[in-house]
């Protein structure tokens, strides 16, 4: 039987892994507001569906990405207490500039 690696075992995504785990609390809050979200979404689709007024759809739309932006303001300081704090400790300055690369796609 083959041994795979720990490289070999990495989705091929590029997706890593947090050292730090996300609080109880944290992962809770997220998956409550992602589900809103969702349900939001799915709301939409059924009022596309019923062929509602784009008005309607569009508040709904503006709800959703409203939900949408909040989980990634949460994620976004989360990553800034833990991942940045940790590789800035170990000397990894680059981290900087991932940050700043995020901050920027989410200052849209």
């Amino acid at each position: 039987m083959e041994e795979r690696t720990a490289e070999a075992a990495q989705p091929s995504c590029g997706c890593r892994h947090k050292h730090t785990p996300r609080s109880e609390a944290l992962q809770a809050d997220v998956q409550k507001r992602l589900n809103r979200a969702i349900g939001q979404l799915n709301g939409v689709k059924a009022m596309i569906d019923d062929n509602r007024y784009c008005g309607d759809v569009l508040t709904q739309l503006a709800a959703a990405e409203s939900a949408v932006r909040r989980v990634s303001e949460l994620v976004l300081e989360e990553h800034m207490r833990t991942c940045v704090v940790e590789e800035v400790r170990q000397g990894n300055d680059e981290v900087i500039e991932e940050v700043m690369g995020l901050m920027r796609r989410f200052a849209k």
